[in-house]
């Protein structure tokens, strides 16, 4: 037996439940880990809330969370590049991170494939608050638009767990950073992680506000959209280029509140473009 938080129906933090679960031995490919930290997302609080992820119907109870530390326990059949007491961190088992969730938990079977060995230099804590955040802002800078020496780069919600983690990677890699934050408790943070200038977009125009950073204007062909449509709400992080003007390389819609929902509902769908 070991403890999980399970819910049996979406809704409130109330429908959370710390109970004693069955863990089966792992099965071929799989190890089982003992968690030692575990990564705390928005996407959980979609989960639990219900009506985001709806790609699949949703089956009951399920374990919330996708992301954690821990120490290898056990093998099953076929492992052989892990062994016990390793030290690994995971994000989802392979498919989307909301679906095949588990990681509110003391005890999980994860497919090994899916295993990330840890360097001594990185803590449980931090390896398990990154690794989503990371991988998202990863695929930003190396897959959607790298910023460069000289350029001025948008970082929508810039005190986000993503937003700061871009902000840092636009700073190192030379950009001239813009962030948008909707408090000013947020305006330090997002200077302190790499911001130039930061904007608190609920008391402006933003656009104009940017147009000011830079004068030359802003083009309105996104590289990569994203839009809102019913049935739900998100923010995401957005990344924008203002080269010659403000060239779009992430649009963003932003909610009512940074991690709440948006006044008129809407799910984020992100379409390359």
């Amino acid at each position: 037996m070991t403890k999980a938080i399970r819910i049996y129906a979406n809704g409130s933090p109330d429908v959370m439940r710390w109970e004693d679960i069955e863990l089966t031995p792992p099965g071929p490919g799989e190890v089982r880990m003992r968690h030692t930290a575990i990564g705390v997302n928005f996407s959980d609080i979609n989960v639990r809330r219900g009506g985001f992820y709806i790609a699949k119907p949703v089956r009951f109870p399920l374990i919330l969370g996708n992301e954690a530390v821990g120490v290898v326990t056990a093998l099953g059949p076929g492992v052989a590049d892990a062994t016990p007491d390793e030290r690994v961190a995971y994000v989802g088992m392979g498919g989307p991170f909301y679906e095949e969730t588990g990681a509110y938990a003391e005890e999980r079977n994860v497919p090994a494939a899916c295993l990330i060995r840890l360097s001594e230099a990185v803590s449980d804590q931090h390896a398990a608050a990154i690794l989503v955040k990371g991988l998202t802002a990863s695929s930003i800078v190396n897959r959607v638009f790298r910023p460069q020496q000289g350029q001025t780069i948008l970082i929508h919600a810039a005190a986000s767990g993503v937003g700061l983690l871009l902000a840092q990677w636009s700073k190192h890699l030379g950009a001239t950073v813009i962030g948008t934050v909707g408090s000013a408790g947020k305006t330090p943070i997002a200077r302190g992680n790499g911001c130039d200038h930061v904007i608190l977009y609920r008391e402006c125009d933003f656009v104009s506000e940017v147009r000011k950073l830079a004068p030359a204007g802003a083009s309105d062909r996104p590289s990569a959209g994203v839009r809102l449509r019913p049935g739900g709400g998100a923010v995401n992080v957005a990344l924008a280029l203002a080269r010659q003007g403000l060239r779009v390389g992430l649009s963003t819609v932003l909610a009512d509140d940074e991690f709440g929902q948006h006044p008129d509902g809407g799910e984020l769908e992100v379409n390359p473009g």
